[in-house]
């Protein structure tokens, strides 16, 4: 709050040479992007903006327009380290959005809806259980869309000073943390109503054999269902959020060159190879039971992570054994380049 209060007292400034449109314009659209991806996301059984048939569709939509906004921050602002910053973020959120996307499409396939709700309803079993590989490279995904560590070369400060809102102040530049810290949450909420339940309370479900829920719970004549859900959707939001704070504090910085090589040569053939098993195992075993589908797939998943670990660790052995190859060539060559050196000298001594 006393940065908020801080930030609002500031000058607005606006840098010389600066296009006035595209550098007011980028910091409104940024936030509108921020909060309209709340309008499909439920908070209970009964609490939903809009309950689109393609709600996920939507969110993925809207997203994208933060690229837009980013890009025109850095552009507006006539600053070279803010068009720098601009082009690292737009290439960074667009690499990104394809393994989001690819990873998006396993949950969509087991609940056969885009629909946010329906996401929610169909999952009898959460899916970070079904699918653990899939929760796993949308949490990545999610980190670098939102610029949040190991991925925030957003703003990286020792690099190229402050990023696309180097040259903001006062409230245009609280309004880039506002949007940041606003689709952070909603990625963590996101996060949640895909992979763990949303707001369906799987313990009281378990326990009561399927007879209260928070759809329907009756206590003195009042449903006290969907205010049980909403409070299980906050809680595991903040779960979510905590992930990206630990997320935060564990793991140092990568560079770009790293962060880009991880997202193509890694997380894309990964998703799409995780896509098409999920695919293949739901199309082959059609008419299992629940239970028989959720072990077929967790089995698919963990097969699958197996072999990637293992040429992860394959990959990693190479490329230690050729870097303490190239280590010790150094030193042989160097000695060998002394004693040529050496028997040089000595040779043209003994000729005077």
């Amino acid at each position: 709050v006393a940065d908020v209060l801080k930030l609002l007292t500031k000058e607005d400034i606006i840098p010389f040479g600066a296009d006035s449109l595209t550098y007011n314009i980028a910091p409104l659209l940024i936030v509108m992007t921020a909060l309209l991806m709340w309008a499909v996301m439920p908070f209970s059984s009964n609490a939903i903006g809009v309950d689109l048939n393609l709600g996920l569709f939507y969110v993925l939509s809207i997203s994208s327009i933060s690229v837009v906004s980013l890009l025109l921050a850095g552009w507006g602002s006539n600053n070279k380290y803010a068009l720098l910053g601009a082009f690292r973020s737009v290439a960074q959120l667009v690499s990104y959005e394809v393994p989001m996307i690819l990873s998006l499409l396993v949950p969509m396939l087991l609940a056969r809806t885009m629909s946010m709700q329906s996401l929610i309803t169909e999952q009898d079993i959460p899916y970070v259980l079904v699918v653990p590989l899939s929760a796993l490279i949308f949490f990545i995904s999610a980190l670098a869309e939102t610029g949040r560590s190991p991925f925030d070369l957003l703003e990286a400060e020792s690099e190229i000073v402050a990023g696309f809102h180097v040259e903001y102040s006062g409230m245009k530049f609280a309004m880039f943390f506002l949007a940041e810290f606003v689709s952070t949450l909603f990625m963590a909420s996101l996060f949640i109503t895909i992979y763990w339940g949303g707001w369906r309370f799987y313990l009281l479900e378990w326990l009561s054999g399927g007879q209260l829920s928070t759809v329907e719970l009756m206590v003195g004549g009042w449903n006290l269902g969907p205010l049980l859900g909403m409070v299980t959707f906050f809680v595991k939001t903040f779960f979510g959020y905590f992930l990206f704070i630990w997320a935060r504090g564990t793991f140092p910085r990568v560079r770009i060159d790293q962060m880009m090589d991880f997202n193509w040569k890694f997380l894309v053939p990964l998703s799409a190879m995780l896509v098409a098993v999920v695919a293949i195992i739901d199309r082959i075993f059609l008419d299992v039971p629940p239970f028989a589908e959720f072990l077929l797939q967790l089995g698919g998943n963990l097969i699958l992570g197996i072999i990637t670990i293992e040429i992860l660790r394959r990959v990693g052995r190479r490329r230690r054994e050729a870097e303490e190859g190239s280590r010790q060539d150094g030193p042989a060559e160097a000695a060998e380049h002394h004693d040529h050196h050496d028997h040089h000298e000595m040779g043209h001594a003994a000729a005077h």
